[in-house]
């Protein structure tokens, strides 16, 4: 990317986090790859990371089953906070029910990415995720649009 950003990656499958990480890497991307392994990590690191305003500008690649806290509900945390609303957040998830895609997208998410269950369809899915990555423009949560 051309620009700085965190990925913050909140994937409790270890060979899923694994294979993503691997596979944005090929694609091209160097960026910072922070994991945490369910929802409730998640949120709290975002709203740490929030509290001290590091300036460097974050992605969130968010699975929906997850243990104590689901994707769906960090999401709809997220969206709900001022200071982190404008953050884009990918879902990444096996789920592919319309009704759950609907709403993540309702609550706010950027994009929403059905995992294959099929290892060559899904290492292919995120080489593509990373390649997107590399040309999409990620606004600045920490600057406002006065």
């Amino acid at each position: 990317m051309k620009k700085e950003l965190t990925i913050i990656l909140a994937e409790d499958d270890m060979g899923h986090a694994t294979l993503i990480r691997r596979n944005l890497k090929r694609a091209g991307l160097m960026n910072k790859i922070i994991h945490f392994k369910d929802g409730e990590e998640t949120l709290d690191y975002l709203f740490q990371t929030k509290e001290k305003k590091n300036g460097i500008p974050s992605l969130l690649l968010l699975d929906i089953n997850m243990p104590k806290i689901d994707g769906v509900e960090v999401l709809r945390r997220v969206k709900e906070d001022p200071g982190l609303k404008r953050m884009p957040v990918i879902m990444i998830t096996t789920t592919d029910d319309p009704r759950e895609i609907t709403k993540c997208h309702e609550l706010g998410c950027s994009n929403y990415i059905s995992k294959p269950i099929d290892y060559d369809k899904f290492v292919d899915a995120i080489r593509k995720l990373g390649l997107f990555l590399l040309i999409v423009e990620i606004p600045d949560v920490n600057k406002s649009v006065d």
